[in-house]
């Protein structure tokens, strides 16, 4: 079984690589650099040459508020453009695709938890393209797996948690949004549950995929910080504007995903091993 994973230097993408190489799965992974997915003829000419049984796609456009203006147009080429690209290259070359989506498809309005076929309706332009990605995905007619995720942390790159850390340096009071509501995903439990769908043959389709538990903004930073001196003032989001819109309720359910019996950690549990892992 051969990988091949896109967006070798993101968050996910370099998860991904850890968790291969820590099983010993032959892999190949590509920056944006070495394959440009927007790119429909070197999409295809590497699908070609490496002949993968496997792509793990996780590259992808995730700057949210920029992409509701000045980035608007790399946020479809990336999202759309080159997801439908990697999608064809898969079907053509009878290869397995995991996709990765997010919560933003949703609008937030559910008062309860959002099943898989739930009504999308995304309200900012990263979600818009997300979901044109995951309908891409769907009429490709690939053998595919598109897993949704929100909150995403991890080792690599910037997130919530380096975010909280770094602030609390210099801050001795922080402000956080207390009126959104979701579930923090830990990259290696999403790089799991990914390579998880492959191992046990699991229905093609859509998935949600985070830690278990529900947090706010605010929650979520009280537990980061919890052995630090820093006081942590929940605010609204009307006090905290951003650009684009953010979901108020984005709990997903996660009852298709421990169908294929994959066990998944809390949330605060995975917080736990992973500030623990980069100690």
């Amino acid at each position: 079984m051969k990988y091949l994973v896109t967006g070798a230097n993101g968050q996910l993408g370099r998860e991904l690589q850890k968790l291969l190489s820590e099983r010993q799965l032959s892999f190949v992974a590509f920056d944006s650099q070495q394959l440009d997915i927007t790119d429909r003829k070197k999409v295809m000419s590497v699908f070609e040459q490496e002949k993968p049984d496997v792509v793990l796609h996780a590259a992808a456009y995730t700057k949210v508020d920029a992409a509701e203006d000045e980035a608007r147009e790399i946020n479809w080429q990336v999202n759309v453009e080159g997801t439908k690209n990697i999608a064809d290259a898969a079907k053509k070359f009878d290869t397995k695709l995991v996709a990765v989506s997010t919560d933003y498809v949703f609008d937030g309005t559910n008062s309860g938890e959002y099943q898989e076929d739930a009504a999308v309706n995304p309200k900012n332009a990263y979600g818009r393209a997300k979901l044109a990605g995951e309908l891409a995905v769907t009429e490709s007619e690939a053998d595919a797996y598109i897993v949704r995720t929100s909150w995403v942390f991890g080792e690599f790159g910037g997130n919530f948690v380096y975010t909280m850390q770094y602030l609390a340096e210099s801050h001795s009071k922080l402000t956080v949004v207390d009126d959104q509501l979701g579930r923090p995903t830990w990259t290696r439990t999403l790089a799991e549950f990914m390579l998880h769908l492959i191992d046990t043959k699991s229905e093609y389709g859509i998935y949600h995929l985070s830690n278990e538990g529900t947090a706010t903004w605010y929650e979520f930073a009280e537990e980061i910080l919890k052995d630090t001196s820093v006081e942590v003032m929940p605010v609204t989001s009307e006090e905290f504007p951003q650009k684009a819109y953010r979901p108020r309720h984005s709990v997903m359910s996660l009852e298709k995903a421990k169908s294929t019996d994959f066990e998944i950690l809390t949330w605060q549990d995975a917080l736990k091993k992973f500030l623990l892992s980069i100690k």
